[in-house]
């Protein structure tokens, strides 16, 4: 039997954003890592455990029609929004050490602007039809989505970033 397809590999995730320059690509791909491998569901205490639902890449670097231009070229701003499983881990708390090491590694590059939303945030929006969050949605890459992609290996997770 042959083993499965690892969708979250690095040449899938980049390919999602293959219209970006390489440079890019690598950023996004290694910013989806950081984030995954560094939330911290830990820090609150919920009915469930914490889990990332979705990543969505979100803005002008999610459009097909992107260019490189003089502004963007030495440093990028991302827009990435993440959907968890309970609203409780959309405290600030548990994204703490994902945005020091995204910093730390990636600071001097770019920056990155992360909106977290519960799953309950985003059915009522559907219910409510706010097309702020629904258009974004539909218009964003989903880099990483629970249902369909594999899970960090061990190395990946928390002690990776010590």
């Amino acid at each position: 039997m042959t083993p499965p397809i690892d969708v979250y590999a690095r040449e899938v995730v980049m390919a999602r954003v293959g219209h970006l320059i390489r440079r890019k690509q690598g950023e996004i791909e290694r910013i989806a890592r950081i984030l995954r491998g560094c939330f911290d569901p830990e820090q609150v205490q919920a009915p469930e455990p914490g889990q990332i639902k979705r990543i969505i890449l979100i803005g002008p670097y999610a459009r097909q029609s992107w260019y490189e231009d003089r502004h963007t070229i030495g440093f990028s701003d991302y827009e990435l929004w993440i959907v968890v499983n309970h609203p409780l881990f959309k405290e600030e708390c548990c994204w703490l050490r994902a945005r020091e090491i995204a910093a730390r590694e990636l600071g001097d590059r770019c920056a990155v602007d992360l909106e977290i939303y519960s799953k309950a945030d985003i059915r009522i929006a559907k219910v409510e039809r706010d097309t702020f969050i629904l258009d974004r949605i539909e218009a964003g890459i989903t880099l990483y989505r629970s249902s369909r992609d594999a899970p960090l290996v061990a190395r990946e997770r928390k002690g990776a970033w010590s």
